[in-house]
């Protein structure tokens, strides 16, 4: 079977849905999301806590009541969604090739495309931590799903490694439902999670958080039974004579996300080494014309609130695409600079209108400190931060009257001098 949409939307959670939305408020009608799950929301309906919204409805939502607010609008405005539906492959001329229970496989041949599949959790088999393969170890995001959605308490003493969101969360949802959290180790000399979740999961538990620290041998064989932690030096390799020994029957890694780009990689288009992620124009096109990518399959976003923000620049940007087509491109690199670990927007196109939101992660912990962004020698934007850490994205906004300053390629950097 083949159809045509004028915007296919691959994935039905944050992104997706607020890039349909805000698709449809600007002027498309013809829009159908594809979902794999058995229904729209995402990752979100599992994240039972609070904490969700703060920037976007300033109010503390959980993330399924997050969800429920787009899925409604999706629904008000009869935007069409498939659901129990996987995407085989995407085309780089917007052919999509789906498949489910009630249709088959099927194609549909797209004006526009968005990308919003969100990402995955690194595994075990990433890290080459020794040991054998026992019951007990589970990614965060899977210990998550059998805490809140089945109801199954995967065990009863634990270590987690990685201090991620997710990780720092799971540390408090495990305490609560009667788990005792042992220790949370991360090899970095700082946490890769929010501030708040540090404070409120950890601190306010008393679970303790091993920075520098790294998960070297894992016990048992039929089940966990203990690991060893070891501090590692400056090159991550383990110090000789740290070791810590901790009895638990579960292992839960933390250990970072990475973009579901297969689909992204299959069309053809290029990818960013720095967030794994497609390289986009500040309207979140991808090399490929009338393919736009947002979300966490773009870059991972540390807030819900910054996905769907992302989204709905996509989502118009699609619109625009389908009534009116490709415009002519002015492009510069925008690329990352001193302490600047990746910068997006990859390309800026100063034929497009608007301020631009450059958004970027640093590589260390910095205080009192200076962004920049700069070209031919000349600041165009500037912005003075109290902290800045590797944890939590950094935004600058770049106006539209400095696009066509830009000579060359913009840098944005990070200056360490000390200002009060």
């Amino acid at each position: 079977m083949k159809t045509e949409n004028a915007i296919v939307i691959i994935g039905g959670g944050p992104a997706g849905l607020a890039a349909a939305v805000q698709a449809y408020d600007s002027g498309a009608r013809d829009i159908l999301i594809l979902e794999r799950e058995p229904r729209l929301g995402g990752i979100l309906n599992q994240c039972i806590h609070n904490g969700f919204g703060l920037t976007r409805f300033k109010e503390s939502l959980t993330g399924p009541e997050y969800a429920r607010r787009f899925e409604r609008a999706v629904r008000e405005r009869n935007i069409r969604a498939m659901t129990d539906t996987t995407v085989l492959s995407l085309t780089r001329d917007r052919q999509v090739t789906a498949v489910n229970a009630a249709e088959g496989a099927f194609t549909v041949r797209a004006g526009a495309v968005i990308l919003a599949m969100g990402c995955r959790e690194r595994s075990r088999g990433a890290l080459n931590v020794p040991g054998t393969r026992p019951a007990g170890i589970y990614s965060a995001g899977t210990a998550q799903k059998y805490v809140n959605l089945k109801g199954y308490l995967p065990g009863k003493e634990v270590v987690i490694l990685g201090s991620g969101d997710i990780g720092l969360i799971m540390a408090r949802r495990m305490t609560l439902e009667g788990a005792k959290v042992r220790a949370v180790c991360e090899i970095m000399p700082y946490s890769s999670g929010l501030k708040r979740n540090i404070v409120q999961c950890l601190d306010d538990f008393g679970i303790p958080l091993y920075l520098n620290h790294t998960i070297t041998k894992i016990e048992g064989e039929k089940r966990v039974t203990g690991v060893v932690v070891s501090e590692v030096d400056g090159n991550k390799r383990p110090i000789p004579g740290t070791e810590m020994h901790f009895d638990c029957d579960t292992v839960l890694f933390s250990v970072g996300l990475i973009p579901e780009n297969e689909l992204t990689k299959s069309a053809g288009i290029p990818l960013c080494a720095g967030t794994r992620g497609a390289a986009v124009y500040q309207n979140r096109e991808t090399e490929a014309p009338g393919i736009f990518a947002c979300g966490n399959v773009l870059q991972v976003h540390d807030l819900v609130d910054f996905v769907s923000e992302e989204a709905e620049i996509a989502g118009r940007a699609a619109a625009e695409f389908v009534s009116g087509g490709a415009g002519e491109r002015d492009a510069a690199d925008c690329v990352n600079g001193k302490n600047v670990s990746y910068v997006l927007p990859q390309k800026i196109d100063k034929n497009l209108r608007g301020d631009v939101k450059l958004f970027f992660r640093v590589t260390g912990t910095f205080r009192n400190c200076t962004v920049l962004a700069e070209s031919g020698g000349k600041i165009l934007a500037g912005r003075k931060r109290r902290i800045a850490v590797p944890g939590e994205m950094e935004t600058l906004l770049l106006p539209a009257e400095k696009l066509k300053e830009i000579e060359g390629e913009l840098v944005v950097r990070l200056e360490e001098e000390s200002w009060k």
